[in-house]
């Protein structure tokens, strides 16, 4: 598949997600099969571009490419030249958030709230495209957005028939209208219909969960690809077990205890190098969370984990716990076998 000029490696992609998709999750994940990552939503305010945050979140030094900012805000002015900034600093696609159902987003009229107006959709959509998206150095720029509003007010076929006007390259669709956030199940007939409305690749994202339902999602949707979030926190093997079952049919073993941490390590260890000691601590903590969830103890063990006070520690302090696991999983053969 193609974004622009760019050939991905495969379909599977990683969607943005605030305080998730950071450099190091999107690192590895691409490294476990992913064939395309989005980075967090960056603010197209002004004031804020040379914020710490804004600052780490286009960070993309030696990353994989190619490498996709998404961008956000209801002005069509100021997200044009977010989109500049962001290519003078190494952006190759642009995608606009329309899709984020976040109160403090929404607020500001920005993420999904956009699709409750559709004259400023477009003006947004023209703006980046002309900003980026035209001439002998045309930037792709790529869409994601929800079902609509709310269920009596779903919109995403004339929103996607705007985007194709307006010259977007590819655009996503979450199966979920801004009201619903993440309850329910992602509708796929709604990107169904979108995909038979534009002639533009149509990616579906939306409860991708396992091998078996991408390969549902797929064929059901017609999509072009699936953007898979969620159920890739904590298990970012996910992207490498869909792969094999697309080509093959068949399934992966899930991963061994010792493989998930050595996994957990490696990525640990560049989560910690790359926000420092101070942030990286804290940050790392959901990451540890998502990697225990369903083990021997978790709750308790992060629980503890939280009292740690540098990264060290906290290191040392999961590798004790997994070390643990082992140990158990070893009693549970030795006693079986017995």
């Amino acid at each position: 598949m193609n974004i622009g000029p760019h050939t991905l490696a495969n379909k599977l992609f990683v969607a943005p997600m605030a305080g998730v998709t950071d450099r190091p999750f999107r690192q590895l994940c691409k490294k476990l099969g992913a064939g395309y990552a989005v980075s967090e939503m960056v603010a197209s305010n002004a004031l804020l571009w040379k914020s710490e945050k804004t600052q780490r979140r286009a960070n993309h030094v030696g990353e994989f490419k190619p490498i996709a900012v998404q961008i956000a805000g209801a002005d069509p002015a100021m997200m044009a030249a977010a989109a500049k900034i962001n290519v003078d600093h190494g952006a190759q696609i642009i995608d606009i958030n329309m899709g984020c159902p976040a109160k403090k987003v929404c607020n500001v009229a920005a993420g999904s709230a956009l699709l409750r107006d559709e004259p400023l959709v477009q003006k947004i959509l023209e703006a980046v495209v002309n900003a980026v998206g035209v001439g002998p150095d045309a930037v792709p720029v790529t869409l994601k957005i929800r079902t609509g509003w709310d269920r009596e007010h779903k919109n995403a076929i004339e929103i996607a028939r705007l985007a194709e006007k307006s010259g977007i390259s590819m655009l996503t669709v979450h199966g979920r209208t801004r009201a619903d956030l993440y309850h329910g199940e992602a509708e796929y007939e709604t990107i169904t219909a979108v995909k038979s409305n534009v002639g533009i690749p149509v990616v579906a994202n939306g409860d991708i969960t396992s091998p078996e339902k991408a390969e549902q999602v797929l064929k059901i949707t017609g999509a072009d690809a699936i953007m898979i979030g969620r159920a890739a926190q904590g298990r970012p093997w996910i992207f490498r077990e869909i792969n094999h079952y697309l080509e093959t049919g068949s399934k992966l073993p899930t991963p061994e205890i010792n493989e998930i941490q050595a996994i957990m390590n490696a990525h640990l260890l560049d989560h910690y190098e790359f926000y420092g000691e101070h942030i990286g601590l804290r940050t790392a903590r959901k990451h540890i969370g998502w990697y225990c969830k369903g083990l021997r103890d978790s709750h308790a063990f992060r629980q503890r984990m939280n009292t740690a006070d540098d990264c060290k520690t906290q290191l040392q302090m999961v590798n004790d716990y997994f070390d643990e696991m082992k140990l158990h999983s070893e009693r549970l053969l030795f006693l079986e076998a017995a």
